[in-house]
């Protein structure tokens, strides 16, 4: 005899799914549906934050946006509480759920570069890493995530910070069209003249929108060569550190990015570091970068000429799939000392040498975009 499924609705109430409904959505998808007990479901149901343990009731492997429009309307017909998933990134475990359904857009990493109008369309289970190699062979590129195996959708819902942003913005600076399954399963076009409300909110406002099952991204030449890596002083020193590359970089060129960062070296020693990335011309690069190099006296260095693939993969194994994750933010106006020092002062007692304190710097073309342009924050 066939047995229901136990799940959970969006009440966080349980409810039976019969067996032959689920037989008949899994005969009309393209990709594949998983129930617990099924080879697979449990390799599915892990996610990149290994503090996140949740058992699904379903997982829908989407091989298109018409698998995600059926989905939706299944779990609409029976009130089922639905996760997405993209690169499975999310600090709090967004990408799934107990109990619920699943939808999971891991099988579609299709990636189209058009280099004579300089765009990239890419489907929601893209990751960074895989946009950028495809976009590079053609020396173009788009702000993105600073860890590779990062997907795309999650990132660029929520604003898309990465080293190109202050010289070409934010990543949905640089979206062009979004194709969405809505709520009610309708499949969609998002852009500045199709459902721009719609487009406004996608831009920055999160996965609460729709399921986003393509992008469309503005391309920037970029690369291959960048100039950039990291420098390591001594905590003692972050204040004045800190201090002193927050002015400069206050002043430097929209092509120097920089991420501030508390960290420990590879043999345990808590460091306050400076990340620097310059995308502009190498021949200018070291006057550029020097003043960031002689903050103080560094016990370490790692600055040179750098592909842009590996840039974006300078602190994968910082950000390793499975271990256990736990983060909090904010968005400063200005980096003070006593910020600095406060940070600092707790950073020098962390139990774990796997744990940071980062301040990512903004501004250039970030700023110069509107407030009201899109929803980012």
């Amino acid at each position: 005899m066939a047995i229901p499924v136990q799940a959970m609705t969006m009440a966080g109430e349980p409810r039976a799914i019969p067996a032959s409904a689920i037989d008949d959505l899994r005969a009309r998808l393209r990709g594949t549906l998983l129930r617990a007990g099924d080879p697979g479901y449990d390799e599915s149901r892990h996610v990149w934050n290994g503090m996140i343990d949740r058992r699904p009731a379903l997982i829908a492997q989407c091989a298109g946006t018409a698998d995600v429009a059926l989905a939706v309307q299944f779990a609409r017909t029976y009130d089922l509480l639905i996760a997405v998933r993209g690169g499975g990134h999310s600090f709090p475990g967004h990408s799934t759920c107990d109990g619920g359904l699943v939808i999971d857009l891991s099988p579609m990493r299709r990636v189209e570069v058009d280099p004579q109008d300089r765009r990239a369309r890419a489907e929601g289970g893209v990751r960074w890493g895989e946009l950028d190699r495809a976009t590079q062979e053609h020396g173009l590129a788009v702000t993105g995530g600073q860890v590779s195996h990062t997907g795309i959708a999650g990132l660029t819902l929520g604003g898309g910070m990465g080293w190109l942003m202050r010289e070409h913005g934010l990543t949905v600076d640089n979206v062009l069209t979004a194709e969405v399954v809505s709520a009610d399963g309708a499949q969609l076009r998002a852009s500045a003249e199709d459902n721009p409300d719609l487009f406004w909110a996608l831009r920055g406002g999160g996965g609460n929108f729709g399921v986003v099952t393509r992008f469309e991204y503005q391309l920037h030449p970029v690369g291959p060569m960048l100039y950039g890596g990291l420098i390591g002083y001594p905590i003692a020193q972050a204040v004045n550190v800190f201090r002193d590359a927050r002015d400069y970089l206050a002043t430097a060129p929209d092509a120097l990015s920089a991420t501030l960062a508390l960290l420990h070296s590879p043999e345990g020693q808590p460091l306050a570091g400076v990340v620097a990335c310059y995308t502009g011309d190498l021949g200018s690069a070291e006057p550029v970068v020097a003043p960031l190099r002689r903050l103080s006296t560094p016990v370490m260095e790692q600055v040179g000429p750098i592909p842009y693939v590996a840039v974006q993969q300078m602190i994968d194994q910082v950000a390793a799939p499975g271990l256990r994750y736990y983060m909090r933010s904010n968005i400063l106006d200005r980096l003070d000392e006593e910020t600095i020092g406060i940070a600092a002062d707790h950073f020098a007692r962390c139990p774990s040498p796997q744990s940071l304190v980062i301040f990512v710097q903004m501004g250039g073309a970030v700023a110069r975009v509107a407030p009201e342009a899109t929803a980012f924050p």
